[in-house]
């Protein structure tokens, strides 16, 4: 665990460690797992010294099934009562961002702050006309008549339309509700916000999406006190640990490209605020 002081001075495991801390768990890029965040969460929310969580988000979402498990995990530590946890979005929060940030107690953005694309996505390639060209021909044996689905090597049928549409507009509906349920706003309110399109950070707290606008230190300020911390907090965050060949493997050139290409690559429902 990294522990540093918001005025900078830092701190080595276990060494002046203050029993008024909060801690700060990092949302970035693109949310493709949710292990790691629900781990660190999890340690935060029974760790006795810690006694307020922050999510600081920067991402414009991601897939489905994670950004569920770590709103999960968010709501567990808001619905057990026994400490305070905040989100602060950063330059994006969108999509699953937005979702995970939904679940939090107080929510805390920028005035610039790009937030909301409350919708869903599945996107696919077709490259049937490529292949056509370099003389492949596709074979498929399938034991149903959706079993290739989205397949890249032929059109979409209308029925196939109709199926995935109506997958999409069934997770969009539990993104609405879930939205409603973390923000204690009615349905119909959120519903009308639901289009897909992103807010300002100013624009989402005229629409009650957000609480304050602020920064992170902000909200670390408006935690401490309600935490009943007098003076400053120390903060606490934990970094991951990544054995280098895994880093040099997971080269910042990669990890971008991989982020930019696999909504398009994987047909994966995507929580996810993405530009053409």
């Amino acid at each position: 665990m990294v522990v540093s002081s918001v005025f900078g001075s830092f701190f080595s495991d276990g060494i002046l460690e203050s029993d008024n801390q909060i801690a700060i768990v990092e949302i970035r890029g693109m949310i493709t797992g949710s292990r790691v965040t629900v781990q660190q969460l999890r340690d935060f929310q029974h760790n006795p010294k810690v006694k307020g969580i922050i999510l600081r988000i920067d991402s414009p979402g991601g897939g489905v099934g994670p950004s569920q498990e770590i709103y999960n995990a968010v709501t567990r530590i808001r619905e057990e009562g026994r400490k305070k946890i905040f989100a602060s979005l950063g330059s994006v929060a969108a999509s699953g961002g937005y979702y995970i940030a939904s679940a939090a107690d107080t929510i805390f953005a920028n005035p610039g702050t790009l937030t909301g694309s409350i919708g869903v996505i599945m996107a696919f390639s077709n490259i049937q006309d490529l292949i056509e060209k370099i003389g492949i021909r596709p074979e498929v044996i399938k034991s149903g008549a959706f079993k290739d689905v989205g397949s890249p090597v032929r059109p979409i049928s209308s029925e196939e339309r109709k199926l995935l549409q109506n997958l999409v507009d069934d997770v969009h509906q539990q993104f609405v509700e879930d939205v409603a349920k973390g923000r204690n706003l009615p349905i119909q309110d959120v519903q009308r916000l639901a289009d897909g399109r992103v807010y300002t950070g100013r624009q989402a707290f005229e629409l009650k999406m957000v609480d304050h606008l602020g920064g992170l230190q902000d909200a670390i300020d408006l935690l401490a006190t309600q935490a009943g911390i007098e003076g400053a907090p120390q903060i606490v965050q934990k970094e991951e640990k990544m054995p280098f060949l895994d880093w040099l493997l997971q080269s910042s050139f990669k990890k971008n490209l991989t982020e930019t290409l696999s909504p398009y690559i994987y047909p994966s429902l995507q929580f996810l605020w993405t530009v053409p």
